[in-house]
């Protein structure tokens, strides 16, 4: 992948766990969707530590020696960002940043940063800015007079005050009113909604960057923004759709990711109203992703938590123009694993039998398309159908 790189890009170091009850491999793609999270920022990964440990260091996230060598390193390599694959608590933020003299970051920052620089509109400046707030609550003191010594910068987006707070009470007033702001929004949201008459409502859910955006755009020939960069959409958008002689409402919602932190589930509930209301469920997976069954997974658990995994709906495994595989050697007889099955192979296989109703297709190239606007008519056809029983002569 190519990034756009900016004179003046923070060179970054990245710090996972490699947990001794997860998969092999699980603590590396993790650092290396931390990667693509912090170019997507606007920083430069440049290395990566992974420690063997039972559960985080209570005090530095990794053991004590580790973080020397960290120290070491950047040091030498003089890194300017350091950051952490999971939520630091504010005292092991605290004692990291005295350690290493240096900006860290967590996930949760990261992702937050991202989500202020990708809001556009007032609704999601307001969203994310409540979880900004809810986030910089318990590190106030730290985080405060940081963030006076050095303004801008990763991490660094704060809520835009001309002068940083250091009163938690004025903070907790802000939370407050926008919590209020927000509730208005959301009624003035769920009036929209209700205004949209009954017609079948369609939600694309998935994990983010595996293409919704680009599928709403071949669906309803529009042109919503799609970029290869995670929550390259923030805000709902919401488009009328007709196939063969039905029309429903398409709408492309916020990709989901692991860690989703929680401020964030929570403050943009009234953006994911669009999947607690829709009648039909199209969960999009990128198939070339090697760790997609777990991505789906990330999804499935995300929509329990709204409510809403027991929708009807199906999968979509898209971008199968970009899937690989490793063919094995005739004279290999150890087991094929994934990496070593075709795309056709997959889609004859546990793949496919475990997630019926599934269509694979590439939303790029146009490939399979008509089947999976069959597959979305029949499904629309039975909802509309359930919902005017005397029209059937339509059809």
């Amino acid at each position: 992948m190519t990034v756009k790189r900016s004179y003046g890009d923070p060179r970054a170091v990245l710090v996972g766990i490699s947990y001794p009850d997860r998969p092999s491999g699980e603590a590396k793609e993790y650092i290396d969707e931390l990667a693509f999270l912090a170019e997507t920022a606007g920083a430069i990964p440049v290395k990566h530590f992974i420690q063997k440990l039972e559960k985080s260091h209570p005090k530095y996230f990794v053991g004590s020696g580790k973080l020397e060598e960290i120290k070491e390193y950047i040091i030498s390599a003089n890194i300017e960002l350091v950051i952490f694959d999971d939520e630091l608590s504010p005292g092991q933020l605290k004692n990291i940043e005295k350690k290493l003299d240096r900006r860290v970051l967590d996930r949760t920052n990261l992702i937050l940063d991202i989500f202020a620089k990708r809001a556009k509109t007032a609704h999601a400046k307001v969203q994310v800015e409540l979880a900004q707030y809810q986030y910089l609550l318990p590190r106030l003191t730290r985080m405060w007079t940081h963030l006076e010594r050095q303004r801008g910068g990763i991490g660094l987006r704060g809520p835009g005050e001309t002068e940083i707070e250091t009163d938690r009470r004025i903070i907790r007033d802000k939370i407050s009113r926008l919590k209020k702001q927000l509730k208005t929004i959301d009624r003035q949201k769920a009036v929209q909604r209700k205004n949209r008459g009954k017609m079948v409502r369609v939600a694309l859910v998935g994990y983010t960057n595996v293409g919704k955006s680009t599928i709403m755009n071949m669906l309803s020939k529009s042109e919503v923004f799609a970029e290869n960069k995670l929550f390259a959409t923030l805000d709902t958008t919401v488009r009328k759709v007709v196939i063969e002689n039905i029309p429903f409402l398409l709408s492309d919602t916020v990709g989901f990711i692991r860690k989703l932190p929680h401020h964030l589930i929570e403050s943009f509930k009234s953006t994911l109203d669009e999947v607690r209301e829709a009648d039909l469920l199209i969960h999009v997976a990128d198939i070339s992703h090697p760790g997609f069954e777990e991505q789906i997974e990330v999804v499935r658990n995300t929509l329990l938590e709204l409510d809403s995994a027991d929708k009807p709906g199906f999968l979509v495994f898209n971008k199968i123009d970009a899937y690989s595989y490793i063919e094995k050697d005739e004279d290999d007889l150890s087991p094929k694993n994934k990496e070593n099955y075709s795309l056709q192979e997959l889609m004859n296989s546990w793949i496919a039998r475990d997630n019926s109703p599934c269509i694979f297709i590439s939303a790029n190239k146009k490939g399979n398309i008509k089947e999976f606007k069959d597959l979305i008519y029949k499904n629309v056809k039975e909802i509309h159908s359930q919902r005017y029983p005397y029209k059937d002569y339509l059809f």
